[in-house]
């Protein structure tokens, strides 16, 4: 495999990191109580990627199993212990583990303990996924036609 073909052709690069302090607030608090941090929105990376730090309370439920047709997902676990699902079985997650999930894989995630969890969430290419975050619980209640079109159009597949 080689690298990709430049997309940038200037000669002195350009100034146009962005960085997000450790204190900025979550951009979306569910109504559980899970705390979703925009760190590298589809809108901040050109749809590269979308990178988000998920904290979850005790007993967060998280998201039963499910697949996306577009886009992989990943796991990356900072603190606490969060239970995996690879697709096969469930696997418990800890400081430094790491789950990646291509295209089309089964998975899903919960917290089963009475500690909080941290973990970043990593999906390729960076598909809009802060409706999903910000209007999840609102569809859940709905149920019926409405959830099911809503988790289409944001690429989830539960089975």
């Amino acid at each position: 495999m080689s690298y990709p073909e430049p997309r940038y052709l200037g000669e002195k690069g350009e100034i146009n990191a962005v960085f997000r302090d450790a204190g900025t607030p979550p951009d979306v608090v569910a109504p559980n109580g899970t705390a979703t941090h925009y760190l590298a929105s589809h809108a901040s990376t050109g749809g590269e990627f979308g990178l988000y730090k998920v904290d979850m309370g005790p007993k967060a439920p998280g998201a039963r199993t499910h697949f996306h047709r577009g886009i992989s997902e990943s796991f990356y676990v900072l603190s606490g212990e969060v239970q995996l699902y690879d697709g096969d079985r469930w696997i418990t997650g800890r400081q430094g583990d790491f789950l990646y999930v291509p295209v089309g894989g089964l998975h899903a995630f919960r917290n089963d303990t009475d500690d909080p969890v941290s973990m970043l969430m990593l999906f390729s290419p960076g598909a809009p996924r802060e409706e999903y975050f910000e209007r999840v619980a609102e569809f859940a209640q709905r149920g019926g036609d409405e959830l099911r079109d809503f988790q289409v159009r944001h690429d989830s597949f539960f089975v």
